[in-house]
């Protein structure tokens, strides 16, 4: 009989937009979790979710092993479980009724179990474990193991008597050295490795160097790792980095933090520490342009195998950016994508439309900025209201027919906003659109100056101008119609 089989409740192939990228990450946080059980003297094993279709193999898997407990701990690295997207939410309540069925105490972990707990409490969970989860986990079983109360153990929530408990908030971990490497051996790399091989695309594994974010953007929740930061030391990620390389021969990385490097002198502390070690990588992540622009953390960057960098620039409207308390200035994303570029670093962002007070004129600075900049890549979305946030606490009141996203290409505008969900689909549509037309002159221009350096992807985008200028005209002149319906 096993002791522990460990799940989460996010399904690559039922969200298409993310399944169609062909770029799977496995789940970091579930095998952390499964690790620190492992040292402790648990038996433990995984039911991958992510590369599956349905949630209903898993019941094979429990009748096989026999699980004690069935622990959902969904990855928390991943930005997609903290959007509670419905169709993962329903997988999640079908897993524990198998769970249940079969005599297992169902363990919930997830940003969406943190923010809807009398939702999972009500479909079958026995526990819920609230923000950060290994070290609640492993107190939670061993006093089950003993047979003792529960009634002291922190971060927990659970039903006594019909009644709901919820036990006070557990103390961060801060030490994060002191967590043993995640449970890898858990995973069937292979699969993954496939999937981007077949795909075109260079295999890379995630791997976290921090927890949390301490900035205070009035949209963004924080339901796992909350509004704190502690980081890895350089060592202990250099010596993650090894182990991957040597087992699974992996040299490109997608950090996954929420910030990355934010500690000062750390970014030039994990530099040194790869020359030290010849640890040679190349590795992508997301920053903040402020942050970017501090000391020489560009440079050292660039040095220690940097490819690419997502930032939040979110608007090219500063009155939106201090609406957001985004605390970063329109001037820093300019000059740190300059800056950036100068060092054959990849710059893409983050674009977000919608939020409150949105006008047309803000909208045109974005389009704007991202014509300018013309970034390398583009993630457009619009404002998604989440609980425990003040953008949430503000909105609230219109979210009664639908508070979360199907999957991660809804899209759909959940409060009242300027505009109403088909303009901002179709300014999603239109803004790509603009970027492409830029990004194709650009490579337009450069193909005049050296015709024998035109690359095939540069081809390819100076001959789909041919459909993005009259595509995209046609696109405003409807957004234009939207515009004036709506006023």
């Amino acid at each position: 009989m096993l002791d522990i089989l460990f799940s989460h409740s996010y399904y690559y192939p039922l969200d298409h937009k993310q399944w169609n990228n062909q770029t799977p990450y496995p789940p970091l946080g579930t095998i952390y979790a499964a690790s620190l059980m492992r040292e402790n003297g648990f038996s433990v094993d995984l039911f991958d979710t992510n590369l599956r279709d349905n949630p209903y193999d898993i019941e094979a898997e429990i009748v096989h092993k026999k699980p004690k407990f069935l622990v959902l701990y969904d990855d928390g690295f991943n930005y997609l479980t903290k959007m509670c997207l419905t169709t993962m939410r329903e997988a999640a309540f079908e897993m524990m009724r198998i769970g249940k069925t079969h005599n297992c105490t169902i363990i919930v972990n997830s940003s969406d179990a943190t923010d809807h707990y009398p939702k999972y409490l009500y479909n079958g969970a026995d526990y819920i474990i609230q923000g950060e989860g290994e070290i609640t986990l492993l107190e939670l079983i061993n006093t089950l193991k003993k047979g003792l109360s529960v009634e002291k153990i922190k971060g927990l929530v659970y039903t006594k008597e019909e009644k709901t408990i919820t036990n006070p908030k557990r103390e961060v971990l801060k030490n994060l050295d002191d967590l043993p490497l995640p449970a890898w051996d858990l995973v069937n790399i292979e699969s993954y490795k496939n999937i981007w091989i077949h795909s075109g695309k260079e295999f890379t594994l995630n791997l976290a160097t921090t927890r949390g974010c301490p900035f205070k953007c009035n949209w963004c929740a924080k339901p796992i790792y909350g509004n704190r930061y502690n980081n890895h030391s350089p060592e202990y990620v250099v010596r993650h980095i090894q182990y991957l390389q040597k087992n699974y021969q992996v040299y490109r990385f997608w950090m996954c933090d929420d910030i990355f490097g934010l500690t000062p002198g750390w970014v030039q502390n994990f530099n040194q520490e790869l020359k030290r070690t010849n640890t040679k990588l190349s590795y992508y992540i997301q920053s903040r342009v402020d942050l970017l622009l501090k000391e020489n953390t560009i440079e050292a960057l660039a040095e220690s195998g940097l490819k690419e960098v997502w930032v939040g620039a979110e608007s090219g409207s500063q009155s939106i950016l201090d609406a957001m308390d985004k605390g970063t200035k329109v001037e820093e994303i300019y000059k740190a994508t300059t800056l950036l570029k100068e060092k054959n670093i990849r710059v893409a962002f983050f674009i977000q439309f919608g939020y409150l007070g949105e006008t047309k004129n803000d909208i045109s600075k974005t389009i704007k900025m991202i014509k300018e900049l013309i970034p390398d890549d583009l993630g457009i979305s619009v404002s998604y209201p989440l609980p425990g946030t003040k953008f949430y606490d503000k909105v609230k009141d219109d979210l009664r027919f639908k508070a979360n996203w199907t999957d991660s290409d809804d899209l759909a505008m959940m409060f009242k906003g300027t505009y109403n969900s088909k303009y901002y689909k179709k300014l999603h549509r239109y803004a790509h659109k603009e970027y492409r037309k830029s990004q194709g002159l650009q490579f337009l221009k450069k193909a005049i100056k050296n015709p024998a350096d035109v690359s095939s992807t540069a081809m390819k985008r100076i001959i789909y101008l041919l459909y993005y200028f009259p595509s995209a005209f046609m696109d405003s002149q409807i957004l234009k119609r939207m515009e004036h319906l709506n006023e």
